[in-house]
């Protein structure tokens, strides 16, 4: 028997999600009825080679309650059958182990549970339905974008029948009869291992390259760009998807470093995980933590959730070089945002709530349902003391605080020989370390620089981790996806944008009508 880790999401006293997680990593979660006090709680089957049934009897307290229970002993009790802590120690990130290979490894039971989203079940089955089709193993997988996650309201630009030949009723419900292709990220151990039995199975996934073999597929994956082989405008199972394969390693690596931000960037906004990882949960969890602090760099001392789930979606377009081009909609950002604000405070709050220099400041956060209402847009606000901003900038990811360091040696004329020194002395990445990493008169001289400058460097130094990989990535695009899918990629991304030009100017047009008005109804007020 597997052990349960029962995560309940509640309103004040009363539960409205519970989700199930194993020690193999799957996941289940369904809806509960609200009733106060103890109710017994039966979960639908996780799906795997064996079902598996449990009944939960939960009494709920708090705005958010994690328990446990032991079906039998697991792996994930101590070696005295003693349960593992519900919550991480506060420096959990100080020494993350990246080479954890089990779910019992992590800092806390609970570990991570706010990177899953809830879905609809037979929307997520059948997007997992998609992943059994192929032989190759998939060690980590989710699946992102507006083909998922609405970014807007329906509109019958392609029908859902037209772009999915035959797909699942529950993707056509989602999407709302408009056909938009899923994007999904694949994680594999074996690179050259993986395409190669991928090669058996799926050749007609793969452009001419394919022709070449799995290790010059595999090169061609590792060696060039941000590390991925995306495969797109692909069938899986009656649906049309656009897949991309990366390393594990690469992938753990981009989330707890920055070295590309092509993956963390995409993990930095809601994406439903449909295969996990201990070693990549526990580096995206570094991820989150850092676009939080990243965010709050570039933030004023008070401040709305709009404005810090918009700085952080936005960390990943900010070099993008589809961005200055008319292929992508420009409203891109506040488009994600603003359709999927409960889902960002699923993915942040609790990081939020235990971060010591920023918390929430709005009434409106009392009410029981506040984190599932769109319309409110909570207020928040951060410490400003250069103490404590300086400890946030040491925190930041190695590769990225690099760049943001050698950006503001530039500003502060600071000498090759000094700046090297300083940077010996303030250096403990010990792996042994005991202490947390303290930022030293370097990290608050940066963070006490005047708000507009410091947004000009953190940007700066975000663009220079992202631009080069992208342009690889999309140049390698021509080869691994073809010419003619290519094409047919830059095309439907002018479109949008285009469509975002002309949505932007008719609300423009309405605002300016409905000012119109206004002063002629003000003028006449006046006139009696």
């Amino acid at each position: 028997m597997q052990r349960i880790l029962t995560f309940v999401r509640s309103s004040g006293m009363f539960p409205s999600h519970i989700v199930c997680y194993r020690t193999d990593g799957k996941v289940s979660d369904q809806k509960v009825p609200r009733i106060l006090g103890f109710q017994s709680f039966r979960l639908d089957p996780v799906s795997s080679p064996s079902s598996l049934k449990c009944q939960r009897a939960c009494r709920v307290a708090g705005r958010r309650s994690f328990s446990t229970t032991n079906l039998s002993k697991s792996p994930e009790s101590g070696k005295d059958g003693t349960n593992r802590p519900t919550s991480p120690p506060l420096d959990w990130d100080e020494n993350p182990d990246l080479s954890i290979s089990a779910f019992n490894q992590l800092p806390s039971s609970n570990f991570g549970v706010n990177q899953h989203m809830i879905i609809n079940d037979e929307f997520k089955e059948a997007l997992r339905q998609i992943l059994w089709q192929f032989r190759a193993p998939i060690r980590y997988a989710f699946a992102y974008g507006s083909g998922v996650f609405p970014q807007t309201a329906a509109s019958p630009s392609i029908s859902s029948s037209m772009l999915h030949p035959h797909t699942s009723p529950a993707i056509s419900r989602l999407q709302g009869g408009e056909g938009k292709m899923i994007d999904f990220i694949f994680g594999v151990t074996y690179t050259q291992h993986w395409h190669s039995l991928n090669l058996q199975q799926h050749r007609d996934h793969y452009s001419a390259a394919g022709t070449l073999g799995s290790y010059a597929v595999s090169r061609i994956q590792d060696k060039w760009g941000a590390g991925v082989y995306f495969h797109p405008y692909i069938t899986v199972n009656g649906t049309l998807v656009k897949y991309g394969v990366v390393n594990l390693d690469t992938l753990c690596r981009d989330l707890s470093e920055w070295d590309t931000l092509y993956i963390a960037g995409r993990l930095q906004k809601p994406v439903k995980i449909l295969r996990d990882d201990p070693r990549v949960r526990l580096a995206n969890q570094v991820n989150l933590l850092s676009a939080v602090r990243t965010a709050l760099l570039l933030l004023p001392e008070t401040f709305t959730e709009q404005d810090l789930y918009g700085a952080i979606a936005g960390i990943s377009y900010l070099g993008d070089p589809r961005m200055a081009l008319p292929s992508e909609n420009k409203n891109k950002v506040s488009n994600i945002v603003r359709n999927q604000l409960p889902n960002f405070r699923r993915l942040y709050a609790p990081l939020i709530e235990n971060l010591p220099n920023v918390s929430f400041k709005d009434s409106r956060c009392d009410h029981p349902d506040w984190d599932e209402d769109p319309a409110i847009d909570a207020s928040l606000a951060q410490d400003m003391d250069p103490i404590k901003r300086g400890n946030m900038v040491r925190r930041l990811p190695k590769a990225f605080r690099q760049k943001l360091y050698f950006q503001y040696q530039t500003k502060f004329q600071i000498p090759q020989l000094e700046f090297n020194k300083m940077l010996e002395e303030s250096n403990d990445e010990d792996p042994t370390r005991i202490k947390r990493r303290q930022g030293g008169r370097f990290e608050q001289r940066v963070a006490s620089d005047d708000q507009q400058s410091l947004n000009q460097e953190v940007s700066a130094a975000i663009k220079k981790t992202i631009r080069w990989p992208s342009v690889n990535q999309s140049i390698k695009g021509l080869i691994t996806g073809g010419m003619r899918k290519t094409y047919r990629y830059l095309r439907e991304k002018s479109e949008k944008y285009r469509e975002g030009q002309r949505k932007t100017k008719q609300e423009k047009q309405k605002k300016k009508a409905f000012e119109t008005a206004s002063e002629e109804l003000s003028g006449k007020e006046k006139m009696s």
